[in-house]
């Protein structure tokens, strides 16, 4: 049995051979062209892929039930904006807390983070980029102004990691990246309202 959003498929499992190609033929349907998956549960149990192509390698002798859960993707993207200030503030705790330890001279450790933090900012960025490109592409100074001032400081960020300067980077972390981030989570609430008014349109 196949069901999708809470209604059964005309198709059998039987008709497939693996995990994958069932969910294939679920996405090839074309009232799948505007939504995205949010959750797949096999066997009345949720399931997700430990490794790329897992749903390959599950037989379909060994399922008696898929279902898949979808949303539109307008509404993902108002509940993705809906949480990009809460990352803007997270991004800001984990600044004063690097440094915090590179003021302690917890190097090792207040590196560790700071990669993670990086790494949590980059997405942030492609994703808020991602967003005002697709539901929100009216021309916004400040957001572009915002754009540049982060990749310049992440710029300079860089050169004081080169040159192993902690206490430099432990500034730049606390008074430009932190109120930053600030700026950033209020421009991503008014992005969330901004796409939230645009969808409704």
């Amino acid at each position: 049995m196949i069901i999708v959003d809470g209604r059964r498929n005309g198709k059998e499992i039987s008709n497939f051979g693996n995990l994958e190609e069932v969910l294939t033929h679920v996405m090839e349907d074309r009232i799948m062209g505007n939504r995205v998956v949010t959750d797949v549960f096999v066997n009345n149990e949720n399931f997700s892929e430990i490794y790329p192509h897992q749903a390959e390698d599950i037989a379909c002798e060994s399922i008696t039930s898929v279902e898949v859960r979808t949303v539109s993707a307008e509404t993902m993207a108002v509940d993705v904006a809906a949480e990009m200030g809460k990352v803007a503030r997270m991004m800001g705790t984990g600044a004063r807390h690097v440094a915090r330890l590179f003021r302690e001279a917890s190097n090792s450790d207040a590196l560790e983070l700071l990669q993670d933090m990086l790494d949590v900012t980059r997405d942030f960025m492609g994703m808020t980029s991602l967003l005002r490109e697709n539901y929100a592409r009216n021309q916004d100074p400040e957001f572009t102004a915002l754009t540049d001032k982060l990749s310049g400081l992440l710029s300079e960020m860089s050169e004081s990691l080169e040159m192993e300067d902690w206490i430099l980077l432990a500034d730049l972390l606390e008074y430009e990246f932190l109120p930053l981030c600030e700026e950033w989570r209020s421009v991503s609430e008014q992005l969330h309202q901004l796409i939230r008014r645009s969808i409704a349109q």
